[in-house]
Order: structure tokens, then sequence, then C-alpha cells
């Protein structure tokens, strides 16, 4: 009996105590927070920068194109015997012109450097660096699609946590609606319908708790993953579902909010690069036909020797220095067609950007009705609340007093409930319009 007691008042309270500090500590997360968290652990951005180190590499092979590049070789060869050839001298000796040397060893160390290469060298690298831009440019693009997902998802598990909230006031009116009409009944003042119907309705309150629970988890899930969280981890919102004041953006003109938005997003300054680039390399494919000016040259240590005669299997050294010009002056069409390719690639981005331009346009002038349309919603839904809540107090003391029937209750209930509800949604949309036209602005 003492070793029971004293397992129940140390060993339990140790080991309850264990289970709490297991337990992690919540996640307390602003909309800022998530966003930061989730551009930390994004594999989209990774493979993005990625993709950008690439890019800059390539900036780097171009520049070095039109510079000049040393090499070192060497080689081994055994050839066959061969028969010795020499010119007889005059003190009776054979001067060898050319001796048997079946083992050939050379080294070679040799400089190249295109002097002149008619611009195709610097067109190709002015190409690459405005495709290094665009790619940083696209990042942008992905930082701000991942903060419009990632703010999307946090105003969902907001939207979520009010909608329970309002859902849970009801199951409890609707418990005490209940217990106060089994309490009619069994003093005989209503009858059993009474009861069956409010307990239809906390039933069907309880279906719909049970439904915004479970939007609440599987929207958790979607944050979760967008922030690198723990799957199970706890996460606390600090931001209000309620603004804490009205945009601004709201009530300024469509033209001036579409010139913001031209100027600013960074799938149209990417796509401006690539033009660009795209120009360039059609001056690269241009210069396909015009000539180039090479300078070469290198310095020779081998036995034997094959730039010095005769002949001999002696190490020697040599050297040459040339300047070489290459004109290509029939490629058989292919320099044209080079051109036309790169022509036809640029006609496209600029239609490209023409589109985006129009898109645009009209996505900003959507966002911004949609924030209207939002904040407008939310008023009336405001004074819905306020309405039907004043109703539902009515018609509780009037059905208190007798004079309102438990049909009158039930259709009061419904009523906040659904106002209520529509409130969260409302604010939530508002929550979602900002963000939208945030993104169709292309702010950071």
């Amino acid at each position: 009996m003492t070793r029971g007691l004293i397992f129940l008042l140390v060993v339990f309270p140790a080991l309850h105590a264990r289970s709490l500090w297991a337990q992690p500590a919540p996640i307390r997360l602003t909309v800022v927070d998530a966003v930061a968290r989730a551009f930390e652990t994004s594999h989209r951005l990774a493979e993005a920068r990625a993709r950008q180190a690439g890019a800059e590499a390539t900036v780097r092979v171009r520049q070095t194109a039109d510079r000049p590049t040393a090499s070192a070789s060497a080689g081994y060869s055994r050839t066959n015997h061969v028969e010795e050839f020499g010119i007889p001298q005059p003190n009776s000796s054979v001067r060898l012109l050319y001796p048997d040397i079946p083992d050939n060893v050379v080294t070679r160390f040799g400089v190249q450097w295109p002097i002149y290469t008619a611009g195709r060298a610097d067109a190709l690298e002015r190409s690459a660096a405005a495709e290094a831009s665009a790619i940083r440019l696209d990042i942008d693009a992905t930082r701000g699609d991942l903060r419009l997902e990632t703010v999307r998802a946090y105003w969902a598990v907001a939207t979520a946590i009010e909608a329970t909230r309002v859902i849970e006031e009801s199951v409890a009116r609707a418990d005490a609606q209940l217990n106060d009409a089994r309490q009619r009944l069994a003093a005989g003042l209503v009858p059993p319908s009474d009861v069956l119907s409010f307990q239809a309705q906390r039933s069907g309150d309880e279906v719909r708790l049970i439904e915004a629970r479970n939007l609440y988890e599987s929207s958790l899930i979607d944050l979760r993953r967008l922030i690198g969280a723990d799957p199970d981890a706890p996460i606390e919102l600090v931001d209000s579902l309620v603004p804490a004041a009205p945009t601004p953006d709201s009530g300024r003109p469509a033209a001036t909010l579409v010139e913001e938005a031209l100027g600013r997003r960074p799938e149209r300054q990417a796509l401006t690069l690539r033009i660009g680039g795209a120009e360039e390399r059609e001056r690269a494919a241009a210069a396909g036909n015009k000539p180039t000016l090479g300078f070469a040259g290198g310095v020779d240590y081998a036995r034997p020797n094959p730039h010095i005669f005769p002949r001999s299997g002696e190490w020697r050294t040599s050297w040459d220095l040339s300047v070489n010009v290459n004109w290509p002056i029939f490629d058989a069409g292919r320099t044209r067609a080079e051109v036309s390719e790169a022509q036809a690639a640029v006609v496209a981005a600029r239609e490209r950007l023409a589109d985006l331009d129009e898109t645009v346009a009209a996505e900003v002038r959507q966002r911004a009705l949609d924030l209207r349309s939002a904040e407008a919603a939310v008023r009336a839904a405001e004074d819905g609340v306020s309405a039907a809540a004043e109703a539902r107090r009515v018609v509780g003391d009037r059905f208190a007093a007798g004079v309102a029937t438990s049909t009158d209750m039930l259709v009061a209930q419904e009523a906040l409930l659904n106002a209520e509800l529509v409130r969260a949604r409302g604010l939530a949309s508002v929550r979602l319009a900002e963000a939208r036209l945030a993104r169709a602005l292309g702010r950071p």
C-alpha cells in the first residue's frame, strides 16, 4: 500500500511532467513570419537559384570566348625502322640527314587568341548576361507566387479558426436552448416537438463544427508544408483576420494601378531582358558569314624535332607564330537560317510581351474590383450580423415570455449563425484580395 502511494505521489507526476515537456512549443506566426519561413525552405526557390547559378556560369563561359587560351601537350609514338639516308663527306664520313629514330617524343606549349570575331563573341556574352538577369527576375516572380500561396494558406487557417469559433458559440447556444426546452417540456409548457426541433438544430451545428475543424486541420497541413514545419507542429496565428485599416489601393484609379504593375512586374522585366538577349543572338548569328582573325603560337620540345632539319635523335626546341584569317565564303545558307531563327525568336518574345501587358492590365483591374467588392461585402455582413444578433435577442425575449414559437427561435438562431459565417468569409476575401492585388502589382 505504501509503495502504491509513493508511485502515485512521486512517479506519476514525474511521468506526467515529462509528457508535458515533450510537447513542442507552438509556432507563433505573423503573415510576415510565414512568408519568410516559406522563402527559406522553398524547393522552388532553391531550383530557381540553381538555374541562376547556371546562367551566371554561362556568362563567364561567354566572357572567355575572346580571351587567349594556353595548352600543353605531350605524345610518344613508335615507328618502324627505316633505312638511314646521309651524304658522304670529303673526310670519308657520312652526314646523316634522315637517321633511323623509331622512338619519337614531342611536347608542345601553345597559345591561341581570337583577336577579331566580327562581334559574335560580344553579342553572345551580352545575350547570356541578359538571360542571367532575366532569371534573377524569375526568382522575384517565384517569390511573389510563393508569397501569395503562403498568405492564402495563412488566411485560410485564420478563416477556419474564426468559423470554428462561430459554430462553437452556436453549439453552446443550441445546448442552452435544448436544456431550456427540456425543462419547459418537463413543466408541460411546450410540446415534445419543440425539444426535437432544438435537438435537430444542435445536431446540425455539430455537423458544421466537425466540418469546420476538419477544414482547419486541412488548412494547417498546407501551411505547415509551405513554411517547412513539422507535420504535427502546433501553430498559433498572431495576425487578426480583421484588417487594421482599409487598404488605400481600393480607392486608387485602375489606370494608376495598371501603370504601377507594368513598371514593377518581374515577369515583364524578365521578358524585356529576354527580348534584348534574343536580339543579341540575332547579331551573333548575322556575324557567322563575316571574317574572323586569330593569333596562334607555340613552343615545341621534341626528340626528334620535326621542324629542324636534318633530323637528329637529340632534344631540340622550336617555336612558331601565326596569324590566321577565316572567312566562310559559302556555308550553304546556314548563317541565313540562323538569322531567320533568331529573328523569329525576337518576334515571338515581343508578341509574348504584348500579351503579358494585356493580361496584367486585365488582372490588375479584376483584383482591384475584387478588393472593393470584398470590402463592401464585409460592411454589409457587419450590418447583417448586428441585425441578426438583435433579432435573435428580441425573439429570445418573446420566446421566454411565451409569445414566440420554437420555430421563430430556430430561424433567428440560424440567421445569426449564417450572418457570422458570411462575415468570416468576407473578412477572408478581403485579406486574400489584398494579397492577390499586391501580387498583380508586382510588389515585394
